[in-house]
């Protein structure tokens, strides 16, 4: 359930740049970041839906399967795997967003979708469609507003798949490298960012296992389908515990709780 203080609180900031902008100028971008399972897609759809905007997911511009293997091969293979900053196709979304911004009112706008069963970015073909110019722009992602770390933070492995399969520390400082480039640009084309923070990194398999399960019509995973997961996420660890604790350029942080319950607001955004 979405919780009715933060659609308040959106809903007014919403007002203010978008009446500014007016009907010709180009939509706001509202950013929405989180963990994994934190209930990002949820609220950016229930926002959109509700006061006319179009919804984008940073996950939906993942890098091709065959695009990740040759990163893979050509810089580590960690980046075989979906979702840390770097494989991304970032410059797809900036070209999304600048053709969102700009489009006629008759125009029609392909939108990106990723197949995470599949693993691969699905068929243009079946990509959804958007006509005309959207009132904002609601653009989701786990990544998005994070803050580089310092070299210093990079040297010791935070858990097992980092100390085994990244022993020299190449994949997370070219990931890092990456949050200081492309991604703090990207950020910076938000006009705001609100942060779902979760209680802690343990939640982060419940809620992980919870949103497969649900892609897949099922009511719980098999062990076995958790113990994968459980390893999948440690690619997302170190960025998702370093914006938990305050390493995130955000507007408006929300503490959630372990069933995603709102515990707090804090911060400006439509205050």
């Amino acid at each position: 359930m979405i919780d009715a203080r933060l659609i308040d609180r959106i809903g007014r900031w919403i007002e203010q740049p978008a009446e500014a902008m007016g009907r010709d100028g180009p939509p706001p971008i509202l950013g929405i970041a989180g963990s994994q399972g934190s209930g990002k897609s949820t609220l950016a759809k229930a926002v959109a839906e509700r006061f006319g905007g179009a919804s984008l997911s940073l996950d939906d511009v993942y890098l091709t399967k065959a695009e990740r293997a040759a990163m893979a091969e050509r810089v580590h293979p960690l980046f075989a795997t979906r979702g840390p900053p770097g494989s991304h196709d970032v410059g797809l979304l900036n070209r999304l967003l600048d053709r969102l911004q700009t489009v006629g009112p008759d125009d029609l706008t392909p939108l990106p979708r990723f197949d995470k069963l599949a693993d691969d970015r699905a068929a243009e073909a079946d990509w959804p469609v958007v006509k005309g110019r959207p009132r904002f722009i609601v653009l989701e992602g786990w990544c998005l507003g994070a803050t580089p770390q310092a070299d210093t933070d990079l040297i010791a492995p935070i858990n097992a798949l980092e100390a085994l399969q990244d022993v020299e520390g190449e994949w997370r400082r070219t990931v890092n490298t990456a949050l200081d480039q492309p991604y703090a640009r990207l950020r910076a084309r938000l006009d705001a960012l609100i942060f779902l923070k979760a209680p802690g990194f343990d939640v982060v398999l419940d809620w992980r296992c919870e949103q497969e399960a649900g892609l897949m019509g099922q009511d719980a995973l098999s062990p076995e389908r958790r113990a994968a997961l459980a390893v999948f996420i440690q690619h997302y660890e170190r960025l998702s515990r370093h914006m938990m604790k305050g390493g995130v350029e955000a507007d408006l942080i929300v503490a959630l709780d372990r069933e995603r319950g709102v515990r707090s607001l804090e911060g400006g955004l439509g205050a």
